[in-house]
């Protein structure tokens, strides 16, 4: 049962693109104390701004989720950040030297791998987990969030594009560090084509390839090697989510029925979840024998060496 806090082995870095900035940026993920939660480092910044990756600190979400504190930001965290969550990674502090994670692929495998490369290492301070006791909704117009209380952290996911190759897509995790590294982590972001001049003329997307995304025209895709998965578009949504959703800062257990959200409504729903203390309550574990007794399922994030990408 993972029910201990956990942080890396040893730093481990790397070097890639910011999607939106276009700009060469270094990122070293070091080991955390526990209670530490997950903390960004803008290196290149005067006294090295330190900003949490907490809900609270979220104030953009233009695609992509931007965290930021006292004039500090960081921007494009998501996917690491579900590499973390789906890891069972409570504390580390992750360094950058410039205004945003670099986007790699474009989606979760290359930190997982990263992640895995360092080592996770148990730590003796039990987990906090967020269990869902009472339902919530919220909706949007068309766009909805569900949650359940539920024996397990479960998503389930519906997108529906005015395009034909993203019609209708839903897909149903039950997670496990397993499943998310297996389903969702290889998951790529993805664009329209016809958006791509609009994007950077307004200053996003200065850095998006083939290389680190799945781009669409009207018919087809044009990233040569195609999809990763059949329905690669509403896995990467999932893969947001988790991102998004864990910056709550802790493992959640419940059901969560998602209806063409973005990180936007993402993020307005943990917001208003977190505030209203009826819907969740808050459960720790010291012994195997707890978690035994509890009717819950503990998450099964898994060693490293037990879940290959």
């Amino acid at each position: 049962m993972d029910f201990k806090q956990r942080t890396l082995g040893e730093h481990v870095g790397c070097t890639g693109l910011g999607l939106h900035s276009g700009e060469k940026i270094k990122l070293d993920i070091k080991p955390a104390p526990c209670g530490t939660g997950i903390r960004f480092v803008r290196t290149d910044l005067p006294e090295h701004s330190v900003i949490d990756a907490r809900f609270d600190n979220v104030f953009d979400t233009t695609l992509a989720t931007s965290i930021g504190s006292n004039g500090c930001r960081v921007s494009t965290i998501e996917h690491l950040m579900a590499a973390f969550y789906g890891l069972g990674i409570d504390n580390a502090q992750v360094e950058v030297d410039g205004p945003e994670v670099p986007i790699m692929d474009g989606s979760s495998a290359p930190f997982v791998y990263l992640l895995k490369s360092a080592g996770i290492e148990e730590q003796p301070e039990p987990k906090r987990f967020i269990v869902v006791k009472k339902p919530f909704k919220l909706d949007d117009g068309e766009r909805s969030i569900r949650v359940y209380p539920s024996k397990e952290l479960k998503i389930s996911y519906m997108i529906d594009f005015q395009h034909p190759m993203l019609r209708n897509q839903e897909y149903e995790l039950c997670f496990s560090g397993g499943d998310f590294i297996r389903e969702i982590s290889r998951a790529r972001t993805f664009g329209f084509l016809k958006d791509v001049q609009t994007l950077k003329e307004n200053g996003f997307a200065r850095g998006g390839s083939l290389d680190n995304a799945v781009v669409i025209d009207d018919f087809r895709i044009l990233n040569e090697d195609g999809l990763r998965y059949k329905d690669e578009f509403v896995r990467h949504k999932i893969l947001d989510f988790i991102g998004d959703l864990s910056l709550s800062q802790s493992p959640v257990i419940g059901h969560f029925v998602v209806k063409k959200s973005g990180h936007f409504l993402n993020q307005k729903m943990l917001t208003k979840l977190m505030a209203s203390k009826k819907h969740w309550k808050v459960l720790t574990f010291v012994t195997p024998e707890e978690c035994k007794q509890n009717s819950l399922s503990i998450p099964a994030f898994g060693l490293p060496e037990l879940a290959p990408v």
